[in-house]
């Protein structure tokens, strides 16, 4: 999959200061990693990526980093790409701010 924008995972790690900057740089990176070599036509083959994956009208949910982030993304499976929409602590996205750009 092709993944529009890798910026997005590298501004939010470089937000954070310290330890946690590494936390979520790790975690960014390796859920960059599995989706590059992702070949997914379904939220099914995603799920068999990301178990904990879930959809919120026309977003896919990513937890990431064992549940601390989120990673709201439109996925677009015919043309194998994955658009982030948003890259979230599970405190920001627990605000729901994100959800007006999945309906």
């Amino acid at each position: 999959m092709r993944i529009i924008s890798e910026k997005r995972l590298k501004e939010f790690w470089q937000v954070a200061k310290g330890a946690e900057s590494t936390r979520r740089k790790n975690a960014m990176l390796e859920w960059r990693d599995a989706v590059r070599v992702a070949d997914w036509s379904s939220l099914v083959d995603v799920r068999q990526t990301f178990n904990h994956a879930d959809v919120y009208h026309d977003c896919v949910i990513f937890d990431v980093g064992g549940n601390k982030y989120r990673i709201i993304a439109k996925v677009r499976y015919q043309k194998h790409l994955v658009f982030i929409r948003e890259v979230l602590t599970h405190q920001e996205y627990d605000e729901n701010k994100w959800c007006s750009d999945c309906e």
